[in-house]
């Protein structure tokens, strides 16, 4: 079994695997097929980000070579013919998932059906950019938390980082046009403009970008055509960085990409994407009347003023694996007294979500992470604070 709050250096790997090294059967093997696994995440997210990322012309990557290489020697250990590509270990990469015996991810710690290509847009899954976050350096999501706290440093005063925040949580994709509507901020954009590049030539489609009408992120059609406007076909497969929303809605066009500035990808799927959910929080918060403060040093989280001798926070996420994300918090700062966590509806509806982070957490945490929704947190909030009346 793999541990999930793991100790620094760890990774996704058994301590039993690691003793073991690259060959052998049984826990051994699975141990090492998880770290390949992670490893070919890592590799993923690093090449996805570089242009025409598809031609993999040689000489490869160092990273690119260097999973190839580990990937090869697995499949020799287990008695399974290897890739012999890139090209084609990107293809293994979008068709086998998680649990395929070649990785063996234990469905504890991954969903067993997680790709980390995604079959349509052939960009990395949001699973993806999660199982690279765990471990080492903290990935994407440490990279959004610390470009946060250097433009937070940047601002000086709190309130106005407050504003650049929103801005960037606000406007994943910012067009020339944009400086001309109402309430554009150009002291704002001076600010933040230096995380946002230029549109990258693997996300437009016929010369145009498309964007999610859910979410405002990137999308693309699996035919690589422009999507024709109104209502999406039900055979017409559709990819976006936010992957569950609605389909309802054909993409909406961004004419002239050459004028439009794309925020980072660590920025976009770590405060862009669960805005809709502190959005959400906000306003349940502001109508119950509970008062809160932000934290520094996080993506989106605040303390409760009024908790009496307990701390709490609140802390808001959108992760699709339920381990990975107690994994992220049991291995974080310094918790409070109580934390809750809240994350949309949706994902806390699905299949064992709740049960899955709850069991990832060590014991000594469970009573202090409140896996939660917007509609659910006020009335936890009540409930704790009578139990506490209760206790006095």
């Amino acid at each position: 079994m793999l541990r999930v709050a793991r100790r620094k250096g760890y990774g996704m790997k058994t301590q039993a695997a690691q003793r073991a090294g690259c060959t052998g059967t049984g826990a051994a093997s699975e141990g090492v097929g998880s770290e390949l696994f992670q490893e070919l995440a890592r590799m993923v997210a690093a090449l996805s980000e570089v242009q025409g990322l598809r031609s993999f012309s040689l000489p490869y990557p160092d990273l690119a070579q260097r999973a190839l290489d580990r990937t090869v020697i697995h499949c020799l250990d287990v008695g399974e013919t290897p890739p012999r590509s890139l090209p084609e270990l990107w293809g293994w990469c979008r068709t086998r998932p998680a649990g395929d015996p070649l990785f063996a991810v234990p469905a504890s710690l991954v969903t067993s059906d997680a790709t980390l290509v995604h079959p349509a847009g052939q960009m990395p899954t949001r699973t993806c950019l999660e199982v690279a976050s765990h471990g080492l350096d903290g990935g994407e999501a440490a990279q959004a938390r610390a470009l946060l706290s250097e433009l937070e440093a940047r601002c000086g005063i709190r309130a106005r980082f407050l504003q650049c925040r929103r801005f960037l949580a606000h406007r994943p994709v910012v067009h020339q046009q944009d400086r001309f509507e109402p309430g554009w901020n150009r002291d704002v954009w001076t600010r933040v403009k230096d995380l946002y590049g230029p549109l990258p030539e693997h996300l437009l489609v016929d010369g145009h970008f498309l964007r999610c009408p859910s979410c405002g992120l990137p999308a693309l059609p699996r035919n690589g055509t422009t999507p024709l406007p109104g209502p999406s076909s039900t055979n017409e497969v559709i990819w976006c960085e936010g992957e569950n929303c609605p389909r309802d809605a054909s993409p909406e066009l961004v004419r002239e990409p050459n004028q439009a500035r794309i925020l980072r990808r660590s920025l976009r799927t770590f405060l862009a994407l669960p805005h809709r959910t502190e959005q959400a929080v906000g306003d349940v918060l502001d109508r119950a009347g509970i008062i809160r403060e932000a934290l520094p040093q996080t993506l989106s989280a605040c303390r409760l003023t009024d908790t009496g001798s307990r701390v709490a926070d609140i802390q808001v996420h959108d992760r699709l694996q339920p381990a990975l994300l107690a994994a992220y918090l049991a291995d974080g700062a310094p918790l409070p007294d109580l934390t809750f966590v809240v994350v949309p509806e949706e994902l806390a509806g699905s299949n064992g979500y709740r049960e899955a982070f709850t069991e990832a957490l060590p014991p000594l945490l469970r009573d202090r992470l409140v896996l939660t929704t917007p509609v659910d947190l006020v009335p936890g909030l009540e409930r704790t604070r009578r139990e506490e009346m209760d206790d006095a």
